[in-house]
């Protein structure tokens, strides 16, 4: 099958894309000031959301590793690439539902730098729902 041997390079370019995220969303705190939007929060709060924080950036970045280094084996039709990728395209899924159906968009921040990094973001997060979705399908029609 075409696809199958393209998944694996598709899946490569998913990888790279998540660290390139991980790599950009060291700017984010500065950019939307979270420093001074934490400033009245309760120090646990402060500290469980940093922690959060940082478990996401440690995942996305487990994601991309694990998609860049060894993309072969996570297409490759087992159980575990099964399993994987059927995880790795809820968690994309689940950030695309919550950027359009949980965030309040009032407190987004205005201008057009900002709705450009958005929408690329956004675009992103389905690709990677939709790279992850692919390679999950294959998995399962490989068994």
């Amino acid at each position: 099958m075409e696809l199958l041997s393209h998944i694996k390079h598709i899946v490569t370019v998913a990888g790279l894309a998540q660290i390139a995220l991980v790599l950009g969303s060291v700017f984010i705190p500065h950019i939307l000031k979270w420093k001074a939007a934490l400033n009245g929060v309760q120090p646990l709060i402060k500290k469980l959301f940093w922690t959060y924080a940082v478990y996401i950036l440690c995942i996305n970045l487990s994601f991309g590793l694990l998609s860049a280094l060894a993309a072969p084996d996570l297409v490759n039709g087992t159980k575990l690439a099964t399993l994987v990728s059927a995880f790795i395209t809820i968690y994309w899924l689940s950030r695309v539902l919550v950027q359009f159906f949980y965030f309040d968009r009032s407190s987004f921040p205005t201008g057009w730098l900002y709705i450009l990094g958005e929408v690329a973001l956004v675009c992103l997060f389905i690709m990677l729902t939709l790279t992850y979705g692919l390679a999950f399908y294959l998995n399962v029609n490989q068994l």
